[in-house]
């Protein structure tokens, strides 16, 4: 039940988007594609594909991009705030699904994931549809390093990486490492020395998903090619569905200008106006 007066993350309308299919080396998943210009690929933070995240698209798209969303885990559409016990259990079962998932590596340190490559083809085939420089790319929570490693091609012009949760951050290694492996992220520190990109992140601090530790090794890697916005838990929005804030461009963003989150927003769309649309 709404309470506070503050608004949430907006939400989007599944139909609204084209469902296609990409398939690369035998890999086979949704794709679900909407607007004009070049592209953005999308990545669901978890359970899915939900309607926060087709509002977020939605700006995506209002800004004079393609958004393009891969359904790698989940159910398309669904609403993580609604529903109950079922949606627990539904969130509680796709997180089990997608860690003994052969597509996702969720303990490893200094290892991408495979479907990274699948992703990688993905953006070489939207860059090619929709034109304009590059594509930029969003990656959240359990999808959030694949933005990272996606980086080492240099179509991708425009990475984003919100609230990082790769590796589970149970040991201290783990929490000083994200699911990218050192070769990619040295070529990716390469160009942000020699291209001047710039790879976003964000999160909450306190987030236990996403420690202080990963942070400060995306700094020390990346130098002043990585751009770290950290938010207080009191940004979040009051009504957050986790004892801890943790999504900061969905379940926990408050939808107000002056708001923390809000203020985030604007600086991925900025990035992607800049790398993207500028002239």
């Amino acid at each position: 039940m709404h309470t506070t007066g503050k608004p949430r993350a907006p939400a989007g309308d599944l139909s609204t988007f084209m469902r296609e299919v990409f398939i690369h080396e035998g890999v086979s998943h949704d794709v679900f594609r909407k607007g004009h210009g070049p592209a953005v690929l999308v990545m669901a933070d978890m359970p899915g594909i939900s309607p926060q995240l087709l509002g977020f698209a939605d700006r995506v798209v209002a800004l004079g991009c393609t958004a393009v969303l891969p359904d790698l885990f989940g159910t398309a559409g669904r609403d993580p705030l609604v529903g109950g016990v079922g949606t627990v259990l539904y969130g509680l079962s796709t997180m089990a699904r997608a860690c003994i998932s052969r597509e996702f590596t969720v303990l490893a340190t200094g290892r991408s994931s495979p479907i990274v490559t699948w992703l990688r083809a993905l953006a070489a085939q939207e860059h090619g549809r929709c034109g304009g420089p590059g594509v930029g790319v969003v990656g959240m929570c359990f999808t959030g390093g694949f933005a990272l490693a996606m980086a080492v091609d240099p179509r991708v012009l425009a990475p984003v990486l919100s609230q990082p949760s790769l590796p589970l951050a149970f040991t201290k290694r783990q929490r000083r490492s994200i699911d990218c492996e050192p070769a990619t992220l040295e070529a990716v520190a390469g160009r942000c020395a020699a291209e001047g990109l710039r790879v976003l992140g964000l999160r909450f601090k306190g987030d236990p998903f996403v420690p202080d530790e990963r942070f400060d090794f995306l700094r020390e890697r990346l130098g002043e090619g990585f751009v770290a916005v950290e938010l207080a838990q009191a940004d979040g929005h009051p009504e957050g569905p986790l004892p801890v804030h943790h999504g900061v461009l969905t379940v926990d963003f408050v939808d107000a200008p002056g708001e923390p989150t809000h203020a985030a927003l604007e600086q991925v769309l900025t990035l992607f106006r800049t790398r993207l649309l500028a002239g």
